[in-house]
């Protein structure tokens, strides 16, 4: 069984910056592949990105591509969402979750509300 914990998220101002953390506890974290999931209200939870768990292949949502980042730091078993030039379209809540297959989630954190304001 696997735990995480997301922090980080909080109100921004728009082109603003926010850093997701995940900390993951209880499983082989450098086995498994990481993602960021969100939730805008009234929509379904969408893909955000992804990185392998050798952290050398990353993959990101078109809309999130050139304006966020993904990393791992498998000693520490944390994972992070770096968000750059955040819009209102970015509110959501953010879920970190961890797959032993890629995409095939296995494992979801209770998730971190991002509020980005015009």
């Amino acid at each position: 069984q696997v735990q995480l914990v997301e922090s980080g998220g909080g109100l921004v101002q728009a082109a603003g910056s926010l850093r997701l953390s995940c900390a993951a506890s209880g499983g082989t974290f450098s086995r498994l592949t990481m993602g960021w999931h969100r939730q805008a209200p009234g929509k379904e939870r969408e893909f955000v990105a992804a990185i392998s768990w050798t952290g050398g292949s990353t993959n990101y949502a078109d809309s999130v591509k050139g304006r966020f980042t993904i990393s791992r730091d498998n000693a520490k078993n944390t994972v992070v969402l770096q968000m750059n030039s955040l819009s209102t379209e970015d509110t959501a809540v953010y879920y970190c979750g961890a797959a032993v297959f890629p995409g095939a989630y296995n494992w979801w954190g209770q998730g971190t509300q991002v509020t980005v304001s015009s």
